[in-house]
């Protein structure tokens, strides 16, 4: 199932391939997202890191190293688009 986050400046959302819009739930003031087959391992790293650390760049590599870590289908190769 094809799955897409796409998000701007006031929102962010989970686009589905079966036409679904999810909303992803926001914990202790932060919106984080993530999909794939380690994207688990990196919500649960990134919601554990959000509360050390402001920089969502940062955030984001670190999490996407620990899903890399744990996940064998999961590569340490990231590129950050920042909005």
């Amino acid at each position: 199932e094809a799955l897409m986050i796409v998000a701007d400046a006031d929102a962010m959302l989970i686009l589905t391939g079966n036409g679904d819009v999810l909303e992803p739930e926001e914990k202790d003031g932060a919106l984080i997202a993530a999909i794939g087959s380690g994207g688990n391992y990196a919500l649960a790293a990134a919601r554990a890191l959000s509360s050390y650390e402001a920089d969502a760049e940062i955030i984001a590599r670190k999490a996407m190293q620990v899903a890399a870590d744990v996940c064998v289908f999961t590569n340490d190769r990231v590129t950050v688009e920042t909005v």
